[in-house]
């Protein structure tokens, strides 16, 4: 096991999924009671939020939208999906598997066509939708920001939450304000998220989910594994 001098070179670990799995759980664990360690990891966050950003564009499968389609206008249960990794098992933040993810998030955007003719008709009108992308590039929700302190979350897959955490969405308006938590879920399902007021979305904003303490973040900054993340788009007809 490999030794960490400090807290700061710890929460860097973490970030960096420079741990092995066992790590990883024991520092998920001690988050819940140690607020330091939780804020170390949320500074951490913040300073290496630029490999987030980072990944052109790239082509995607033909069949993706059309898998997508078929989940948001199913009418019974949703088809199951589910990721290779188990979101409570794992803190998916390995820079090589976070730069493949933001190709394909970016590569979503090409699917935004299709999805923003549905989302208009269906309620009101989203300033820019995002869909976002699991670690192994598979869609796992979308996003519609309405550009009114609201934003709509639409699962696409079947995840198991456990009962002692909480889903949080968050969103980089600018690089400066950092990541805001735009609310934390009522479970996973659709539900729309009421958050603070913000400056108006824009394309290539950054959402992403994550998994938290029971009652979200304690330091405000994303601290728990990231389920889902992607770059927005805004709906063109």
């Amino acid at each position: 096991m490999t030794i960490w001098q400090t807290m700061a070179e710890r929460a860097d670990a973490y970030v960096l999924g420079l741990m092995d799995d066992a790590e990883r759980t024991r520092v998920e664990e001690e988050m819940q009671a140690n607020g330091d360690l939780a804020t170390a990891v949320g500074e951490a966050r913040d300073r290496f939020i630029e490999l987030d950003l980072a990944g052109p564009s790239s082509p995607v499968s033909d069949g993706l939208w059309k898998k997508i389609e078929q989940q948001l206008e199913a009418t019974g249960p949703q088809p199951v999906m589910r990721p290779s990794v188990p979101p409570q098992a794992s803190n998916d933040n390995r820079l090589d598997r976070w730069k493949r993810i933001a190709l394909s998030s970016a590569a979503a955007a090409m699917l935004f066509f299709g999805i923003s003719l549905y989302a208009l008709f269906r309620q009101g009108e989203p300033q820019v939708i995002a869909i976002l992308m699991d670690s192994a590039g598979q869609p796992v929700a979308t996003i519609e920001d309405f550009g009114n302190d609201s934003a709509k979350v639409t699962p696409l897959v079947d995840l198991a939450v456990p009962t002692d955490r909480s889903l949080q969405l968050w969103t980089l308006p600018t690089r400066d304000m950092g990541p805001v938590s735009l609310g934390i879920l009522d479970g996973w399902q659709t539900s729309t998220v009421t958050g603070p007021a913000l400056p108006g979305p824009i394309e290539e904003q950054l959402y992403e989910i994550t998994l938290e303490p029971l009652g979200g973040s304690p330091t405000g900054r994303p601290t728990g594994p990231i389920l889902g993340k992607g770059f927005a788009k805004a709906p063109r007809l």
